[in-house]
C-alpha cells in the first residue's frame, strides 16, 4: 500500500483535474469548472509548501488584486490583506538580497541570518499548514461544489425529490475529505523544501547558498507560471513534484533533524553545559548500518556484555528499532566542529565513520570513549590537518629538557 501511495496521489492531482475539466467543457464552456478549481488548488498548495513565506504572500497578493470591490477585499482571508502580504514580500526580498551578495561576502558573516531564516521557514510552514492551506481548501471546495451544480441541484418530484436538494451545501463534506490530504501533501513537499535551508546552514561557501536558493525559487516560479498559463499543466507539474518529494521525504526529514540539532548545539555553545550520560547518549549514524539510514537520530546503549546497541524511532515517532554497532577497531575521532566514531571496515580494509557526535560532545570525547569502552581517540578532519601543520613547522612542540650530566 505504501508503494501505491505516489501513484494514487499522482492520479488524484494529475489525471482527475484534466478529466473533470474536459468533461465540464462540454456542458459549461464559459467560466471555471470543478477540474480547473481543483488544479488551481493543487498548484497553490504545492507552491506554498516549496517556500511558505513567498508562497503565502504570493497567493495573498494574487487574491487581493483579483478582488475588484472594497467589499470583496474586506472579505478576503488575513493572508490576502495588504497589511500582511506586502511586508512578507519585502522580507522575502531582503532574504534574496542576502543570498545574492553571499557569493562575494566573507564566509560565516550571514550564518546568524541563515539561522533566522530557517526559524522563519519552520514557523511559516506551521502557520501555512494549520491556517492557510485549510483556508484555501475550504474556498476551493465551495467553488468546486458551486461550479459542479451541487449547491443548486434541481428538486425532483417523487421519492427523495421532496427533499430540497437545491438548498443543501456539500462543500463542508468535500473540505473534510480534502483538508487532510492537502496537509499531507504540504508536509511532504515542505520537508524537502526546508532541507535546502538546512543545507545552506551547513554550507561553508556562500556561492552554494545562492545556487540552492535559486533552484528552489526556479521550481516555485515554474509551478506559478504554468498554473497561470494553464491550471491543468500546473497541476500536472505539481503532481510530479509531489511524487518526487514523497521519495525524498525520508532523506530530507533526517537532514532537517540533523541540521537542527547541529545548529542548536553549535550556536548555543551547548558543549559548555553538556553532561554525558552513563548510557543512552544521543547521536547520528554516519552511513547506513544494518537497515538504519544515514543521519538517523537515536541513542547509543551498552549491554553488560559490552555489545553496543543503537536504538532509534523512524520519523521519531514510529515503533523503536534496535541495531548492533560493530566494535571492530572503534575509535573516537575529535574534529574541529564536531566529532565522530570510526570503525574498521573489513571490506574496504580501512577505517570508516560509523557515528556522528553533535557539537555538544566537543571536549567530551575522552569521557565518551571511556564510557563506551572504546580504545582511544584521534584527530580527524581539519583538526588532524592543523595538527600536521603544527608538527611540520614546529608550532607548539615541547622541547625536551637536556639530560643532567
Amino acid at each position: 500500500m505504501k508503494r501505491l501511495a505516489p501513484l494514487v496521489l499522482a492520479l488524484c492531482c494529475a489525471v482527475l483535474p484534466p478529466a473533470r475539466a474536459a468533461e465540464a467543457k462540454k456542458t459549461a464552456p464559459a467560466g471555471k469548472t470543478p477540474g480547473i478549481e481543483l488544479a488551481t488548488m493543487a498548484s497553490q498548495v504545492t507552491g506554498i509548501a516549496i517556500s511558505p513565506m513567498l508562497g503565502v504572500s504570493g497567493v495573498g497578493a494574487w487574491q487581493y488584486f483579483h478582488a475588484h470591490t472594497p467589499e470583496e477585499k474586506a472579505a478576503l482571508p488575513w493572508f490576502a490583506q495588504l497589511s500582511f502580504w506586502l511586508p512578507a514580500l519585502l522580507l522575502v526580498g531582503v532574504c534574496a538580497g542576502k543570498d545574492t551578495i553571499a557569493a562575494v561576502a566573507p564566509p560565516g558573516w550571514k550564518k546568524p541570518l541563515d539561522i533566522a531564516e530557517t526559524l522563519e521557514n519552520k514557523v511559516s510552514g506551521l502557520v501555512a499548514a494549520g491556517a492557510v492551506v485549510p483556508s484555501i481548501v475550504a474556498v476551493a471546495s465551495k467553488l468546486i461544489t458551486t461550479t459542479a451544480g451541487l449547491d443548486h441541484a434541481p428538486a425532483v418530484v417523487g421519492g427523495l425529490g421532496m427533499i430540497q436538494l437545491g438548498a443543501m451545501d456539500f462543500s463542508w463534506l468535500l473540505t473534510i475529505l480534502m483538508v487532510p490530504l492537502s496537509i499531507a501533501v504540504f508536509a511532504v513537499v515542505w520537508v524537502v523544501g526546508h532541507a535546502i535551508n538546512v543545507l545552506i546552514l551547513l554550507s561553508p561557501w556562500g556561492g552554494l547558498d545562492t545556487v540552492l536558493k535559486a533552484m528552489r525559487t526556479s521550481v516555485l516560479s515554474l509551478v506559478a507560471a504554468t498554473a497561470y498559463i494553464d491550471p491543468v499543466v500546473g497541476a500536472t507539474i505539481s503532481a510530479v513534484i509531489i511524487v518526487l518529494a514523497y521519495f525524498m521525504a525520508g532523506w530530507a526529514f533526517r537532514l532537517m533533524v540533523f541540521g537542527s540539532v547541529f545548529t542548536w548545539d553549535f550556536f548555543t555553545f551547548r558543549a559548555s553545559r553538556f553532561q554525558l550520560l552513563a548510557d543512552g547518549n544521543k547521536l547520528f549514524t554516519a552511513r547506513e548500518i544494518a537497515g538504519a539510514p544515514m543521519r538517523t537520530y537515536g541513542r547509543l546503549h551498552q549491554e553488560t556484555d559490552g555489545k553496543l546497541l543503537f536504538k532509534f524511532r523512524p520519523w521519531l515517532v514510529l515503533p523503536e528499532r534496535t541495531i548492533e554497532i560493530p566494535r571492530d577497531g572503534l575509535t573516537v575521532g575529535k574534529g574541529l566542529f564536531f566529532s565522530e566514531v570510526l570503525g574498521f571496515d573489513q571490506e574496504a580494509d580501512k577505517n570508516r565513520t560509523l557515528l556522528l557526535l553533535p557539537p555538544r560532545y566537543r571536549g567530551h570525547e575522552e569521557l565518551f570513549a571511556r564510557t563506551y569502552h572504546i580504545s582511544g581517540t584521534c584527530d580527524v578532519g581539519l583538526r588532524k590537518a592543523w595538527g600536521w601543520i603544527r608538527e611540520a613547522f614546529g608550532f607548539g612542540v615541547k622541547k625536551t629538557a637536556p639530560a643532567a650530566a
